[in-house]
């Protein structure tokens, strides 16, 4: 039985969310400069985001620029961005095949213009595939998030438009970037770091996390399928006893 057919689609993460970590590392290994360590990241983005609208999951979100990420040298961050207008263009054909609709979260003004209406349209010419939605986290970080949220819910109740005593989860999730998506089921962090890098912090609050020593650029289906075994083997009990689960 090979690693695909091991997995129940009947427990299925319902979101899973990607920290695709070491494209630079893999490219100093290589004896290549990073930017090709990112040029190959965008590969297994592609073989993953294939394998997992294949396999059912429906929604996938992938830290693709942190907020931090803006502190990198300028000319590795300019590669980036044309990159990510490059494959936005090359991906259209991927994304439309597989029925997948492009969603991003972040500080999206923050990107450069040609980037960001790239983004747009590629956004809106998926908005009605329904099999899967691919999530972009750009220029994202998940501490700026909640102060925009703490923000947005001051202001409404500084105006009168909510109470403070109406405030609960449900509300803080209508405030978020990710308002329109479900909690973060599991969590993969690739190239051997053990760290959230202040992504998702709230919606990961129950995430089952999954870390692996395989650099981004050499992650691959087989190790997505070997990541959602381990997933489905483990007891989530959000805070009850085994025994009550039974």
């Amino acid at each position: 039985m090979n690693l695909k057919e091991q997995i129940n689609t009947d427990k299925l993460p319902n979101h899973l969310a990607i920290i695709m970590d070491g494209n630079g590392r893999w490219a100093k290994q290589q004896g290549f400069l990073r930017v090709i360590g990112h040029e190959n990241g965008t590969k297994s983005v592609r073989e993953v985001v294939e394998a997992s609208a294949e396999i059912g999951i429906k929604h996938l979100t992938l830290y693709a620029f942190s907020t931090e990420n803006w502190n990198r040298p300028k000319i590795e961050v300019q590669t980036l961005m044309k990159l990510l207008v490059k494959s936005l263009k090359k991906e259209i054909k991927t994304l439309q095949d597989n029925d997948i609709k492009l969603n991003a979260i972040g500080c999206l003004n923050d990107l450069p213009k040609k980037a960001k209406e790239e983004l747009e349209e590629v956004i809106e010419k998926t908005k009605n595939n329904s099999r899967m939605i691919l999530t972009l986290a750009l220029s994202y970080g998940s501490r700026e998030e909640l102060i925009n949220m703490v923000k947005k819910l001051s202001e409404k109740v500084k105006n009168n438009i909510i109470s403070s005593d109406s405030i609960d989860e449900s509300i803080i999730n209508k405030h978020l970037y990710t308002q329109n998506l479900p909690d973060v089921d599991l969590l993969i962090r690739t190239s051997g770091e053990q760290r959230i890098s202040n992504f998702l912090l709230w919606q990961i609050a129950y995430a089952e996390l999954y870390f692996t020593s395989i650099l981004w650029p050499d992650f691959k289906k087989h190790d997505l399928y070997t990541a959602l075994i381990d997933y489905q083997n483990r007891e989530r009990r959000f805070g009850k006893t085994s025994e009550q689960l039974s």
